[in-house]
């Protein structure tokens, strides 16, 4: 059965507010289960398209400041204007969850904020993707060996 957008919506902001509770309470671990199911209700969202992602802008409204703050992340992409006065906002407070709004829109300045990429700079364009490399195909990173020193006690100054 195919979840609603609106559902989809809930779930997202229930899962981005119960992951910072847990974290602020110490426990990360559990914070971390409600974060990647924050993140699959977005992908399931993204998988509408636009559709899905415009049905995210609803929580720029939201009571609590994590929940605007994680739904303008997300979307800096795709809403960036209203995204950013969002994350601007919020990172006029202290604490964590404005620090992470400060640190989203520095990202996104410099270029380096990745997560919700367009269509087809997510390889969904039909080129295929090159794949990572593998530990087997990565240059070594020793040092060559005339690099080395080798001491023993030979080497070290008489006293």
């Amino acid at each position: 059965m195919v979840k609603s957008l609106e559902k989809l919506v809930e779930e997202f902001a229930y899962h981005v507010q119960a992951q910072n509770e847990e974290i602020f309470k110490g426990d990360a671990r559990t914070g971390n289960k409600h974060a990647k199911k924050a993140l699959a209700a977005f992908m399931q969202l993204r998988s509408h398209g636009d559709v899905g992602r415009d049905a995210l802008t609803v929580l720029f409204s939201h009571p609590r400041m994590d929940v605007r703050v994680m739904a303008a992340v997300f979307l800096l992409r795709h809403r960036t204007a209203e995204a950013k006065a969002v994350l601007k906002e919020a990172a006029k407070g202290q604490g964590l969850v404005p620090f992470g709004a400060s640190e989203a829109l520095k990202r996104w300045e410099e270029g380096t904020w990745a997560l919700d990429l367009a269509d087809d700079e997510a390889g969904q364009s039909g080129k295929p993707r090159p794949a990572p490399p593998t530990k087997r195909s990565r240059p070594s990173t020793e040092r060559a060996a005339t690099d080395r020193q080798s001491a023993s006690k030979r080497d070290k100054p008489s006293s």
